[in-house]
């Protein structure tokens, strides 16, 4: 249904057009600017312009329609055409009459005093329907049944242990070494060399220090030494690599060799080194 709407000057209006005879298209409001006059006058996008200011706008184009709303200067009048907007509604067909299906909206009514929003208030009993609202029966305080469990609120309870724990608990107090008990010495498992076993290879013993040599091994006259241990007796200097003698079963080096090898009144000492 056509629609007359007044907007009071002056310009700007506030929307925007489109459509014209010259796009077959008619002349439609596309963009309504928030809070312009068009907004306070309820012009909306898709409004179909008819007419302006009196004049229709069947053979208008899009540039005569413009000018036409610039040629107002104090008073816009519009007539629009605007679409209906129906609003949907279930129908319901009883009797062979249709009407409205109704719907109730209303809120139920609630029991506000069941709800307890107070503090330090002891909560209402739930109670099943169709179960007696009969509170059960107490202990009579002289009874024998209220006697043994008032004993066993105040006696306290010891606590339990465990058969497993009990058998443990036996067999390292049986041990009688004069521990704590439920302790026990644990020492480290210590490597031992192994010997005398048939078939294992013997580890030969130093010389000097008297431990087992593992590694490396100096040989001399049959007696074995570490690396390390393979020194003159007198000055601790390595003999690695350096001539060695042997006197009285101790090894020096050949300056301390000498020293201890004094020759009797007449005669000199000569070195005699092995044959290779």
């Amino acid at each position: 249904m056509p629609q007359n709407v007044v907007l009071q000057g002056p310009a700007p209006w506030g929307f925007r057009l489109s459509g014209g005879i010259d796009f077959n298209q008619p002349l439609i409001i596309t963009r309504i600017t928030p809070g312009s006059k068009a907004s306070a006058a309820n012009l909306s996008p898709g409004d179909v312009i008819v007419a302006i200011d009196g004049l229709s706008t069947e053979n208008m184009t899009h540039n005569d329609a413009q000018e036409r709303i610039k040629a107002a200067a104090h008073q816009l009048c519009l007539r629009i055409e605007r679409k209906e907007t129906k609003l949907w509604s279930p129908q319901v067909s009883e009797d062979g009459k249709a009407h409205p299906f109704k719907i109730n909206l209303e809120a139920e009514p609630q029991d506000i005093n069941y709800f307890e929003h107070r503090h330090n208030i002891r909560p209402k009993p739930f109670i099943l329907p169709g179960r007696s609202s009969d509170p059960a029966p107490t202990a009579v305080p002289q009874s024998d049944v209220y006697r043994m469990l008032h004993a066993n609120q105040e006696e306290p309870s010891q606590p339990r242990q465990s058969g497993s724990f009990k058998v443990l608990q036996n067999l390292v107090s049986e041990e009688g070494d004069g521990r704590p008990v439920g302790t026990r010495s644990v020492k480290a498992p210590v490597t031992k060399i192994p010997t005398g076993l048939p078939g294992a290879q013997k580890v030969p013993q130093c010389d000097k220090c008297g431990s087992g040599i593992l590694g490396t091994v100096v040989k001399a006259r049959d007696k074995y030494r570490h690396p390390e241990c393979f020194v003159c007796s007198d000055c601790n200097l390595n003999l690695k690599q350096k001539g060695y003698f042997f006197v009285e079963g101790q090894l020096y080096c050949e300056a301390h060799a000498r020293a201890r090898m004094r020759p009797p009144e007449g005669y000199e000492a000569v070195t005699v080194y092995p044959k290779c």
